[in-house]
This record gives structure tokens, sequence and C-alpha cells, in this order.
């Protein structure tokens, strides 16, 4: 007879995202999943059939916790999406190692499509529709994936921008006179600067 479940897909997802967090997603194996559950690597095949499903449950526990809730109609479209693109960006900078799972499985994912069905709402209100829909939801997906993962590789002005500061100015004049400004700028600045490009560029 096999013995009863006990563990709820929930804590396997809960104990999976830890592993990321702490030991980054490479770290993510069943073996180690298993080991952290104090159990038999085989006895995790009685709660998920692969590590896919696995890594969709870290998917659907991270994109759970991002706010769908449309904000009042009466805010202008583009400050609506800029906030709903900065929910999205604080879930996921929380958990920047799982960021590849999180779009890997943003389909699968109900709090991703609650997310995304949110803001293409707020996109076909602005009159925004067919192609220019699409390109749009998968800019957006695409600009705040970029974001989190370079905000995360350090700062702004961290060891690397600081080496493109010294490059001679008569070979790379825009990349030392760019990096010695980047240390001024925020990464709110950076991240909602770059984010209202893309938003103008909607109206093209």
């Amino acid at each position: 007879m096999p013995r009863p479940r006990s563990l709820t897909q929930d804590q396997l997802a809960a104990t999976a995202l830890a592993v990321i967090d702490r030991d980054g997603l490479a770290a993510l194996t069943m073996r180690t999943v298993a080991k952290e559950l104090d159990m038999s690597p085989m006895g995790l095949y009685r709660y998920v059939t692969d590590r896919d499903e696995l890594e969709g449950l870290v998917a659907e526990r991270v994109l759970d916790t991002v706010d769908a809730t449309p904000p009042s109609a009466a805010t202008p479209w583009r400050e609506r999406i800029e906030i709903m693109v900065g929910r999205l960006r604080d879930g996921m900078a929380a958990h920047p190692g799982a960021v590849s799972l999180t779009v890997a499985h943003r389909h699968r994912s109900l709090g991703g499509l609650r997310w995304s069905e949110t803001v293409l709402g707020i996109l076909a209100e602005a009159g925004i529709d067919g192609g220019r829909r699409v390109v749009a939801l998968r800019a957006l997906h695409g600009y705040v994936t970029g974001a989190i993962q370079l905000e995360h590789l350090g700062p702004l002005a961290g060891e690397g921008t600081a080496t493109i500061a010294t490059l001679p100015k008569d070979r790379f004049p825009h990349l030392a006179e760019t990096a010695r400004s980047a240390g001024g700028i925020s990464p709110d600045e950076e991240f909602f600067g770059g984010l209202r490009l893309i938003l103008r560029g909607l109206d093209d």
C-alpha cells in the first residue's frame, strides 16, 4: 500500500523556492529538494511527475504573490500599466534566481495569467489592439525580466561600470561618458525611465 500523501504542493513549492533563493537555480534538483524535506528522491515523485512540474509550482508560487487587481480606472492608462509592471517587478525581484522559471511557465501560472489579463484589459481600453497589443504585452514581460536580471548582477555603478569609465575616450567616448553618469541613477529611475520610453512608443 502506498503511503498517504502528507506534503502539499504549496509546501513543496516553498521548499524548492528556498533552495533557489539560497543556492541559485542550478542547485534545484529533485534530490536536493527531497533532502530538504528529509525524504527520498523517489518519494518526491508521489507529488510531482518530474522537475518541469516542480519548476511550474515554483513559478506559480512567485507569480501568485503579484497583485492583479486592476488599478483605478480614473488613473491614466500609462500610469495603470506602470503600477501593474511595478507589481510584477516587485514579485519577481524578491526571487531573482527564479526569474527564468516565471518566464518559462507564465502561460501555465494562474498568477501570471491574471496579471496578463489585467494588463491586456488596460491596453484594450487605451485602444491598443491586434498585433500591437501582442507586441506590447511581450515587450513588457521582456523588459521586466531583463531589468531584474541586470539589477541583480550588481549596482549600476559597480565594478564593471567603473572599468568602462576608464576606457580610452578616443576609442569609446560614449561608453566612457555614459558609465561616468551611471552612478547618479537609482534603480527605480532606471527601471521606470525605461518603462516610460516603451509606453510612449505604443502611440507610434
